[in-house]
């Protein structure tokens, strides 16, 4: 495949991927078969960017449920809630991968956002 054709699928998936966020269902193989690529083509496309498909969706959900959670106007919602709005229904994992992503629990990054 072209070089500019790669680069254009690539910056399509990602765009594709950040629109569905919140799909609870978004995973590689779904990101896959909604541009007509084969799993392995779809990761053969990230290759040597130093990233994945399943890391992208992993990163923005936890980027946008960090976001949600400083929001005061959403202080309403439970974490879980938050979570889940972002396709992440697994109240234990989402714990771990957001504090292994920032260092802090999900509760704790609330609660320090909201006192500044």
């Amino acid at each position: 495949m072209h070089p500019v054709r790669v680069t254009g699928l690539r910056s399509q998936v990602e765009a594709f991927v950040r629109r569905h966020l919140d799909d609870p269902e978004l995973t590689p193989a779904a990101v896959a078969a909604a541009h007509h690529l084969s799993l392995r083509s779809l990761h053969r496309l990230f290759a040597g960017t130093g990233t994945t498909v399943a890391a992208l969706i992993r990163t923005g959900r936890l980027e946008r449920c960090f976001r949600d959670l400083a929001d005061p106007r959403l202080g309403h919602l439970a974490v879980h809630q938050i979570a889940a709005r972002w396709g992440l229904r697994d109240r234990a994992h989402f714990s771990r991968v957001f504090r292994a992503a920032y260092g802090i629990s999900p509760r704790e990054h609330r609660e320090r956002a909201i006192r500044r």
